[in-house]
């Protein structure tokens, strides 16, 4: 019988202590307040009820997200621009915490009773960067508004002939990456002392200089240093057309800017010429003999940049003579085009920048080479004629002439040849002299015209292909 009671005993009490036990896990797993020691971003949530701490969590997270933030510009005397830290990108949550407050509620018992017992007493709030908002916010209209706009310096050339600077404008700029980095460094990583949390986080916006792309200094290493040649011709009695498509091939090539190895290439500038400002009616030399057409007169500015070339020793790449000598330079100092055939090139071998400006003006067509030039050094240019071509005699049937007579039609023209030097000079003595070309001008035949009593059996003489020279276009137009 005794045995019997202790084991009803026995059992009694284990029944008890499990009751016991449930009962105290019950109220273990249910107990709706945080357990003690908990802190969240420093903040003691221990021993509070869930939903009252969640809603605290939201209000002081809401409340660090208006916290000031004060940007003040390094260096410069411009009044503080003060934002809301939401207002510059920046959020704060605790979802971790969130998480293991939840769990202490959800689940079986035993895992509540896990995280309930093994919940960490520090837990910390995240912050987050929204970088675009404060890019947006102090983007470039605001720094230009606050630093103004970059200026490139510019180069000009005065009526006197003098290189002008104009120098850039450098601005300043946000170093954002700089920014990014600092900033980063002091957002917030808990709740501030409610006594703090007014006080603003203070940063500086770093600034740097933003340079143009072309300065002045820039532009000086270009090598544009003076006007290192002056060359003029006359147009003489030239009619309103001809006078027009000088001044139109001149504007074309005015201004123009070659870099150290560049090629000048006329028929480039012809074609830019015709293009913005058009050719008009005047003589062009076809087959030998001045003809209607138009453009005529374009060679004068090639035979005249021809001219500033040899006096500046450039490399002449292409260059040919007119088939019949001109009236503005001298035999052996011109360069003829004929468009698709012949053209005039040479290359800037000066090392440095060249420019070219060309106007016409009083009747004048001058051209100018500014860049670098050893101010020791000149070139002149000296033609001789070393034979001439003699005038032969054309026959042509006429019926209206008396047979056996003859009547002459057109006188004609000798030729010559002609030899064309470049004298160098050093501190004024001669140094070099060079044969650089040697032109042949045809002789203009003198046409007769003659009455044999025969039959005209038409002109037997070789005809050459057409050149138009010094224009675009000839008869027939």
């Amino acid at each position: 019988m005794k045995k019997v009671h202790l084991t009803l005993i026995i059992i009694a009490s284990f029944v008890l202590i499990g009751s016991v036990t449930a009962g105290w896990i019950h109220l273990y797993i249910s107990d709706t307040t945080i357990p003690k020691h908990v802190s969240v971003g420093g903040w003691d949530a221990g021993g509070k009820k869930k939903d009252e701490v969640l809603r605290e969590l939201d209000a002081k997270l809401h409340e660090l997200e208006q916290q000031p933030l004060t940007l003040s510009v390094e260096g410069r005397a411009m009044p503080d621009v003060t934002i809301p830290l939401k207002g510059a990108g920046i959020t704060f949550d605790a979802d971790a915490f969130r998480s293991a407050v939840s769990a202490l509620y959800e689940g079986s018992w035993s895992e509540r009773m896990k995280a309930r017992r093994q919940i960490s007493k520090e837990w910390s709030i995240t912050p987050h960067w929204n970088t675009s908002l404060i890019k947006q916010r102090f983007g470039p209209a605001w720094e230009e508004k606050q630093f103004g706009k970059p200026a490139n310096a510019t180069r000009r050339i005065s009526d006197n002939d003098e290189i002008v600077y104009t120098p850039e404008i450098s601005v300043l700029r946000i170093d954002w990456e700089t920014f990014i980095q600092s900033m980063t460094a002091q957002i917030p990583k808990s709740f501030p002392d409610p006594q703090d949390s007014a006080k603003p986080v203070t940063v500086k916006l770093p600034i740097y200089t933003l340079n143009p792309e072309i300065t002045v200094s820039g532009l000086k290493t270009e090598g544009v240093e003076r006007k290192i040649i002056e060359f003029s011709t006359s147009l003489g009695t030239s009619a309103a057309g001809r006078a027009y498509n000088v001044s139109s091939a001149a504007q074309a090539m005015d201004g123009m800017v070659l870099k150290p190895g560049d090629l000048f290439d006329y028929a480039k500038v012809i074609a830019k010429a015709e293009e913005k400002y058009g050719f008009r009616e005047a003589p062009v030399i076809l087959n030998g003999k001045l003809v209607p057409g138009i453009g005529g007169g374009i060679c004068q500015v090639s035979s005249t940049v021809y001219n500033a070339a040899l006096r500046t020793g450039l490399q002449i790449v292409e260059r040919r003579n007119h088939s019949l000598p001109v009236s503005y330079l001298p035999k052996g100092q011109d360069a003829t085009f004929a468009e698709g055939s012949i053209n005039f090139r040479f290359k800037n071998t000066t090392g440095k920048t060249l420019i070219i400006r060309a106007q016409v003006e009083d009747n004048t067509l001058t051209v100018k080479f500014f860049g670098t030039f050893p101010k020791n050094v000149e070139y002149s240019v000296e033609s001789r004629t070393v034979e001439t071509l003699a005038v032969t005699d054309k026959f042509v049937q006429n019926k209206d002439v008396p047979v056996g007579a003859q009547e002459v039609l057109q006188e004609g023209k000798p030729g010559y040849v002609v030899e064309t030097y470049q004298v160098k000079k050093v501190n004024g003595e001669v140094v070099e002299r060079k044969r650089i070309s040697r032109d042949t001008y045809r002789p203009q035949n003198r046409l007769i015209a003659v009455h044999s009593g025969e039959s005209d059996g038409g002109d037997s003489s070789s005809q050459r292909d057409p050149v138009v020279e010094d224009g675009v276009s000839g008869p027939n137009f």
